[in-house]
């Protein structure tokens, strides 16, 4: 973990964190404005800042998660980017009406490995997230991508998508211009790609927009990442018609990395940086990278009919449904 946190933004519940912070800021830069050795006090802040920490993030409620996961801090896509590959060529363009920055797709070179790297940007100030619309995809930012996984499976390159989103644009224009199809023609292709896909929730996973780029052979969760059919204020403005019930929503929801993994959504939780990825970009990436590369060569090592109708299979497998006889009724008159 680094010792200086890159993360200058507090959440409402790791404000105990801070004066350790502090403390640990103002000894770094005595000891180097004054050349004087203060490695014995810094460590043992840090070591209390971990404490702390470790107490904190033992017993984080379903909100919190969500807190974290939109921490203003927290490593995107073109963060990941620069810190995992040895080369990005980014690919632009739907080719019919815009280039959506929402979604980012390219050529990636990691360790060797040459994949399609697609992956959801928010943007990091607030002049690049009004470039990429808050992180809110276009339908052509989903048919931009789709173009590009088509390429990949022609080019036989294994496929790597990033998620981080509150959902699909829902703008009036995004469905004039066809968002629901957009989505719909992703999830469609996606399940068929005769490549291996590595699909990885790094934030927010909302709605139809996120499923859109999340259909694969693997389907991995970061830490501090959530993954649902629809926001905590959503469900509570639906369910109860007051957003205020974000909390009781989220927990109802189970849309956390253990939850997801409990009920079979995902396949595998990506351990973060005490604290969250956002206190350790670099730690963050480092953990990321190396699962990348490790699923992937496990996928390659399959053969792609076999991973095909597995991912088929898995999508199929996922949720239940009960059939209930109503008494007078044969089980066809009563569906």
């Amino acid at each position: 973990m680094a010792t200086r946190p890159l993360a200058s933004h507090y959440l409402p519940f790791e404000l105990p964190v801070k004066p350790y912070d502090d403390r640990i800021c103002k000894l770094e830069d005595l000891s180097k404005q004054n050349n004087m050795d203060l490695s014995a006090d810094i460590a043992q802040q840090v070591a209390a800042r971990e404490k702390v920490l470790v107490e904190i993030f033992s017993k984080l409620t379903a909100w919190e998660r969500v807190q974290v996961a939109r921490h203003v801090h927290r490593p995107q896509t073109l963060d990941y980017v620069e810190l995992m590959c040895e080369e990005f060529i980014e690919l632009h363009g739907d080719r019919a009406f815009a280039d959506d920055r929402a979604i980012v797709s390219g050529l990636a070179l990691m360790d060797g490995l040459r994949f399609l790297l697609v992956g959801q940007h928010k943007g990091r100030d607030v002049q690049e997230r009004a470039v990429c619309n808050f992180g809110l995809p276009q339908p052509e930012g989903y048919r931009k991508v789709l173009k590009k996984m088509l390429l990949a499976e022609k080019m036989q390159l294994p496929i790597v998508t990033l998620i981080d989103t509150k959902g699909a644009a829902p703008d009036v224009g995004a469905e004039e211009r066809g968002q629901s199809e957009a989505i719909a023609r992703s999830l469609m292709v996606m399940s068929g790609l005769k490549v291996p896909i590595l699909c990885t929730v790094i934030g927010e996973g909302g709605s139809g927009g996120a499923l859109a780029i999340g259909v694969g052979d693997r389907l991995l969760i970061q830490e501090y990442a959530y993954f649902s059919v629809i926001s905590p204020e959503g469900c509570a403005s639906i369910l109860w018609k007051d957003a205020e019930r974000k909390e009781e929503a989220a927990e109802a929801l189970k849309i956390t990395a253990p939850e997801l993994v409990k009920l079979g959504v995902m396949d595998g939780i990506i351990q973060e940086p005490l604290g969250g990825a956002q206190r350790d970009h670099q730690a963050a990436a480092k953990t990321l990278r190396a699962t990348i590369l490790k699923n992937l060569r496990e996928l390659q090592a399959t053969p792609v009919s076999q991973l095909v109708e597995q991912r088929y299979g898995k999508l199929r497998s996922i949720g239940e449904y009960r059939e209930t006889v109503v008494q007078g009724l044969s089980p066809a008159a009563a569906g």
